[in-house]
């Protein structure tokens, strides 16, 4: 007997994923519940556990391949005491291919399926945190496909009991629209996708060492398709303001020493965020996203804020959840715990999700000035530029020194007026030129 095993559903919304890499060669041994294969999923790698125990027969999908939901992955042999039911393989259909459990169980078919309740669903990724957090997963309410638990589950669950949703008004966990499609493809049915071929370039003919053609897949191809996407969708416009953060550098140089003492490094992310949900309280417009398929603008009364950063296969966009809600310290602490996973790919595609509104970011390498492309379908995104120390007039005329930061916002124009972008950057730098009003009550 022979075991098919597809793509399973592995969230709302994914109709595909990228092979990034496969844990396990054919002929190799496996055991049920062992890392099988890692696939990209917007810009999240999922790592897919093996559903059984056994060898592996055949590798259907090669690395950088894009495999639909319930299209084939590999062939396994199951082992007698693989402790899971085995289906025999069928007929599946080329153009409507069978959508797969969300959890790699065999399917229903089976001869002796095993109880629903036997088995918890969930990543090994998401086993691994429950053990580090103390949490046993049986007790655990899973929010995904068919039950699966998700990071935000335990989340939710260290918390407190309640492990439902939550009550009315309060935030969801990620809008509803931006996750119905996977990043990169058109919301409105039936749009044709125009392919233009290259154009003939100059040069030897083939096979010269003075060319290089490099493949774009993985997540350089997720962000080619939703920078464009981004800019084909939006009507872009940048609004750029000057600041003076001369106090807010002395104030996080005081803070700063503070909290390295506990492992925590502090950068101006924290107070720039804080001042940023400030803006946004007034102007709640820009935290908000198109529902271009409806044509309406959905308004957040949550703020999540999604905070691009760079990482070794290209640029990602961790959200930390409900930001107003925590303090500077927190939100450097949490910073920096997205970041260093970020950069090691360890974030689960919950975490790279449902945010609000955007801020991008380079640190001292910022530059003077930028255009920042949106994060479609957010309606704004704020660029953050590098710190210098420049002389300025004072208030009496005279010269002073003064550090001196550009802040550039872009923002939909076709629902967001320069006006307004203008108004709610005005907020932001007021908070920043006097950041000790960052730490009154937000509320």
């Amino acid at each position: 007997m022979t075991y098919e095993f597809r793509l399973p559903d592995i969230g709302e919304g994914v109709a595909q994923g990228e092979v990034v890499r496969w844990f396990v060669k054919e002929g190799d041994s496996i055991r049920e519940e062992d890392p099988l294969v890692s696939v990209l999923t917007d810009k999240a790698n999922v790592e897919i556990p093996s559903p059984v125990s056994g060898r592996v027969l055949r590798i259907h999908a090669k690395e950088g391949e894009v495999v639909k939901v319930g299209g084939l992955l590999v062939t396994l042999e199951p082992s007698a005491t693989g402790g899971a039911p085995v289906a025999p393989p069928g007929p599946h259909p080329e153009t409507a291919p069978a959508k797969a459990p969300s959890s790699p169980t065999p399917p229903a078919a089976s001869t002796s399926p095993a109880p629903e309740s036997s088995r918890v669903l969930a990543t090994p990724s998401v086993r691994r945190k429950a053990q580090q957090m103390g949490i046993d997963l049986a007790a655990v309410k899973g929010s995904g496909p068919n039950g699966r638990i998700t990071e935000s589950d335990l989340e939710s669950f260290s918390r407190g009991p309640a492990t439902g949703p939550s009550p009315p008004g309060g935030p969801p966990t990620a809008p509803p629209a931006p996750s119905a499609q996977p990043l990169g493809l058109p919301s409105t049915a039936g749009e044709a996708r125009v392919v233009i071929p290259a154009a003939p370039r100059g040069g030897p003919p083939g096979g010269s060492p003075l060319q290089e053609r490099l493949p774009i897949r993985g997540v350089r191809r997720v962000i080619s398709e939703h920078m464009a996407l981004a800019t084909h969708r939006a009507a872009h416009y940048t609004y750029v303001e000057e600041v003076d953060v001369t106090d807010l550098v002395k104030v996080r140089e005081r803070s700063r020493k503070r909290l390295e003492e506990k492992g925590t490094p502090l950068t101006y992310l924290p107070f720039i965020i804080k001042a940023v949900i400030h803006g946004l309280r007034a102007h709640p417009t820009l935290n908000a996203y198109m529902d271009d398929e409806k044509q309406e603008l959905v308004v957040c009364h949550y703020y999540n804020i999604g905070v691009a950063a760079a990482a070794p296969e290209g640029l990602i966009v961790p959200v930390v959840r409900e930001a107003d809600k925590k303090s500077i310290s927190g939100l450097a602490r949490e910073i920096q715990d997205l970041s260093e996973r970020g950069k090691a790919g360890k974030l689960s595609r919950e975490e790279l999700t449902g945010s609000t509104f955007t801020i991008t970011s380079l640190g001292a390498l910022g530059g003077v000035l930028a255009t920042p492309i949106l994060n479609y379908p957010e309606v704004g995104i704020l660029g953050v530029h590098k710190i210098q120390r420049r002389p300025i007039y004072g208030p009496e005329g005279e010269l002073v020194p003064a550090h001196l930061m550009n802040l550039s916002i872009s923002l939909d124009h076709r629902v967001i007026d320069g006006a307004v972008g203008a108004q709610f950057l005005a907020v932001v730098k007021s908070y920043l030129e006097d950041p000790h009003q960052l730490f009154l009550d937000m509320a």
